[in-house]
């Protein structure tokens, strides 16, 4: 019995973490560049349950094993992993838009892309962060950056000065400013393993292994669109009808749980009564 409770309570636990995961996808509807998270929930080993009894023959009395099934200790959310999915196009008509849109990339074994490509970006921290998020500004300094005021990087990992947000860029990524002065190009990087990525909102982090510049590159090819974002790829139909899913099993095994407190109260109360 208590084990039972203890693989209800898991469940609940389980589903409140993926409900959480999912309401902050829904937050990011509207969020340019941002890539929905996805759940792996996974069973506790499972456990071998024998019937130990006494053999009660004529000459002997011997224990005897006798196997019954197994029996599961419960679940719970191992992982949430991006999903780098290319989100669709919006026209904003904003010089600062810039869409970074894949056209081809290494295929592996399945016939599947492999990675993914990310802005180059660097934080507050003067750490090197990775972004699909093309919705920039111009600082009162002139540099490219993020909403967030983190620097947009070119090629030599060096912020893009613009002076003004009446630049363009080229499909190639060459940012041209206003009197004709290149600025150099955007750092669109090649990251071919991005289960490395770790997500700090909209910019992510690589962990391990190394991002590849994609300029250059002759086996990736992209262009940049200038006043254009690429929009969230979460999916508001389904997304809320996962969330109505993991509500309505958080319920149950909210229920199941009752139910062995109440038969334990029982148990305690009525049962091991000594009249």
């Amino acid at each position: 019995m208590v084990r039972g409770f203890y693989t209800a309570a898991s469940g609940m636990i389980a589903h409140q973490r993926r409900q959480q995961m999912l309401t902050n996808n829904m937050a990011n509807v509207q969020t340019p560049g941002y890539k929905e998270d996805r759940s792996s929930v996974r069973t506790f080993p499972k456990m071998l349950i024998d019937r130990i009894e006494n053999n009660k023959g004529p000459k002997t009395m011997t224990q005897v094993q006798t196997r019954i099934g197994e029996m599961g200790t419960g679940v719970y959310m191992q992982e949430a992993t991006p999903n780098f999915k290319q989100g669709s196009l919006q026209e904003t008509g904003n010089k600062v838009d810039l869409a970074l849109i894949q056209r081809n990339l290494p295929r592996g074994e399945n016939g599947r892309e492999q990675g993914s490509l990310f802005y180059t970006i660097r934080d507050s921290n003067n750490e090197i962060r990775y972004t699909k998020n093309g919705s920039f500004t111009v600082d009162p300094s002139g540099f490219l950056t993020t909403r967030e005021g983190y620097y947009v990087l070119n090629t030599q990992n060096e912020p893009i000065h613009v002076a003004n947000d009446q630049f363009s860029v080229t499909k190639e990524g060459v940012v041209v400013t206003q009197v004709g002065q290149n600025s150099g190009q955007l750092n669109v990087v090649y990251i071919e393993d991005p289960s490395q990525l770790v997500k700090e909102g909209t910019l992510f982090r690589l962990e391990n292994g190394n991002a590849q510049q994609a300029v250059g590159n002759g086996a990736v090819t992209y262009s940049i669109e200038q006043g254009l974002i690429e929009r969230s790829n979460v999916t508001v139909e389904r997304t809320m009808t996962e969330m109505m899913g993991a509500y309505r099993a958080f319920e149950a095994n909210q229920k199941v749980l009752q139910a062995y407190d109440r038969n334990l109260e029982k148990t305690v109360n009525e049962i091991g009564r000594l009249r």
